[in-house]
């Protein structure tokens, strides 16, 4: 009974909706729009299918309300702007789509968190994805005829024009040819630019579950369809949040000229201030926020941190006191983790003060190493000049060049450069050891290591002069720093070649799909999405490396280790601390997967010492390694 009522709920849904929007396709049918031709149908579809792919539902929601303007006013009909605001529906459930009001007034009226209001007298412009199952018979008979673009597996956009009568009735009609125009410009040009709003997490109140963003504005180039061009086959498209919100015009601007783009945000409105962020920690078992010199730690380990005595007393009774010695004996490892060769302070208790006594605070690459930059999204950090900025301006002698390492051979032959540690390395590239690359660079040279010396199936390729595909899982902070993925490229030695799948759901849209040729031989891939989901769209992986993946925190891992699991595939594993490796080694085995490769510090683990919030564990990016299937 319970199965047989929830399929009945489903297709409740499916055809009459839930939540926000006001129902499903009214049954128009674009054929019948006046001058319409099937090529700019085509073009239509296609273009909804290229958005639905970008999920701006992902984290847009109805209260999310955007100004958009086409053109200028006098290139439409009414000698103004046709659908000036723009909503999407869908995101917090009912029906996915986009709506487009007349007047932001009206858009503002008709919404509501959990559903769409009927004002009356308002009329607004709609493109919704349905379902293939519940799409009117016309529109399949144009969709098969026509062979229209789907949107993901199994959606169709239905664009309609609805109208509330004085008396809250829904009338609906086809768009005219013009409207169609201008929802056409909209759908090529969100996809651009709503991967560049960036959280404002001052605005949002502290128990909000819904995001809220900068104050944005951006204007992009369309080009229209060739059978919709008329001499200019380009229209300007500002896109603004809110609505109203306005580009400073220049006094040279022109009636015809694209609308002056802001200029670059000051230091004081792209930054945070976070200077006395990473003195800041979390009570283990209350969860408030103190500062460092509130906080007390367990007396007997040192590991746990809290706000009080009474806290620390009663996270004893509750959990500690079984742990304790665990924990004391993870400590006590500090000391054999530490990398003593370094020349540099590799404490990052407070980050921010850190980086400025190596002298690349908010530079390059570094500016991923702190808070002050995170409110841009992953891979779109603003890194601009040659390879010396990207590494901060240090010094020459300080980084990694962009050439080939000279004169290395083995046995009198060329070789692929087999490396044990940091020390090797840096007098492999004549780096002094009080230069900081190591803490970037662990990332890159983590992947070589587990190429070249961890999985012997891709060591043998290399050796060889082939190819190995990897896939690598939940990259973040590693999507700004391409420049030093680079340097595998050169410890390849002319011998063989990477083609790597950077695949997780915060590789930005506009990057997925992309490939960045790093090197001659090392290119890298980007997909947005879950692992499981996307795989099947990618070719068979030798190897497949997840770091600093925490395991035991996301949901979404059940998935890909269950297709690990599956198919067989090497997998190795890095986590920052010895006890997030051990709560990996269980998600692992829950998983059903052997370890086949124990858990071992990783001799190229990042020098520098972070913090956690709530503890005080030794903890390095790429700390420790495991694997499985290997």
């Amino acid at each position: 009974m319970d199965v047989h009522l929830k399929n009945l709920f489903t297709r409740y849904q499916e055809q009459f909706g839930c939540g926000p929007g006001l129902g499903p396709g009214s049954g128009t049918c674009l054929l019948k729009v006046d001058g319409i031709t099937p090529p700019f149908i085509k073009s239509l579809y296609r273009t909804a299918a290229a958005l639905y792919r970008t999920d701006p539902w992902k984290w847009l929601r109805p209260e999310h309300l955007f100004g958009i303007k086409v053109g200028k006013d006098s290139d439409w009909s009414s000698r103004k702007q046709p659908f000036p605001c723009v909503q999407f529906i869908g995101g917090n459930g009912g029906d996915i789509g986009i709506y487009m009001f007349r007047a932001h007034d009206d858009a503002k009226k008709m919404t509501a968190s959990r559903e769409t209001i009927r004002v009356p007298n308002t009329e607004l412009l709609r493109v919704t994805y349905e379902l293939e199952s519940i799409v009117f018979p016309s529109n399949k008979r144009m969709i098969k005829s026509l062979a229209l673009e789907v949107s993901g597996t199994d959606r169709f956009p239905v664009i309609d024009v609805v109208r509330c009568t004085s008396s809250v009735e829904l009338q609906f009609r086809n768009p005219t040819l013009e409207e169609l125009k201008f929802a056409y410009a909209v759908l090529r040009a969100i996809p651009l630019v709503h991967p560049l709003l960036r959280q404002d997490y001052d605005a949002a109140p502290k128990w909000s579950r819904m995001m809220y963003f900068e104050s944005f504005i951006e204007t992009v180039d369309v080009q229209w369809p060739l059978e919709m061009a008329r001499g200019n086959d380009l229209v300007a498209v500002t896109v603004s949040h809110p609505p109203g919100h306005r580009y400073e015009e220049q006094n040279s601007s022109t009636a015809s000229s694209t609308p002056t783009k802001l200029s670059e945000p000051s230091k004081e409105e792209t930054l945070v201030d976070m200077d006395s962020v990473g003195s800041f920690r979390l009570c283990m078992m209350c969860e408030k926020e103190i500062s460092g010199e509130q906080s007390i730690c367990c007396g007997r380990c040192g590991a746990i941190v809290y706000c009080s005595s009474l806290c620390q007393h009663q996270d004893w009774n509750v959990a500690h006191k079984d742990t304790c010695a665990l924990c004391k004996a993870m400590m006590e490892r500090e000391e054999e983790l530490a990398m003593t060769i370094f020349m540099f302070n590799c404490s990052a208790e407070q980050p921010c003060k850190w980086l400025e006594s190596l002298g690349v605070h908010q530079k390059g690459m570094w500016k991923r190493k702190c808070n002050c930059f995170s409110r841009w999204f992953y891979g779109l950090l603003p890194i601009e000049g040659d390879l010396r900025d990207s590494w901060g301006d240090l010094d020459d002698d300080q980084y990694p060049h962009d050439s080939p390492i000279d004169d290395y051979t083995r046995d009198g032959l060329s070789s692929v450069i087999l490396l044990s540690g940091w020390s090797e390395y840096y007098n492999l590239r004549s780096l002094p050891l009080s230069s900081p690359v190591a803490d970037i660079l662990s990332h890159p040279l983590t992947v070589y290591y587990a190429l070249t010396a961890l999985s012997v199936s891709s060591k043998n390729l290399l050796l060889k002069g082939k190819e190995v595909i990897v896939h690598y899982l939940g990259p973040k902070g590693e999507l700004d720093w391409m420049p030093a993925f680079a340097e595998i490229g050169h410890l390849l030695n002319g011998l063989g070649s990477i083609q790597m799948f950077m695949i997780g759901p915060e590789v930005p849209t506009n990057l997925s799909g992309t490939t960045s040729g790093v090197s001659s031989r090392v290119r890298i891939n980007f997909v947005r999405g879950i692992y499981q989901e996307e795989v099947a769209y990618l070719p068979s992986p030798q190897v497949i490396l997840a770091l600093n993946c925490e395991l035991e925190t996301n949901a979404s891992w059940v998935g890909a280790l269950d297709l690990i699991n599956l198919r067989e595939h090497p997998a190795f594993f890095s986590c920052q601390s010895e006890i997030s490796s051990s709560s990996a080694k269980q998600v692992l085995r829950s998983a059903g997967l052997h370890i086949s490769y124990p858990m071992t510090p990783n001799p190229f683990r990042s020098p520098v010492r972070n913090y956690g919030p709530s503890s005080n564990f030794p903890s390095y990016s790429n700390g420790f390694l495991l694997g499985v299937n290997t």
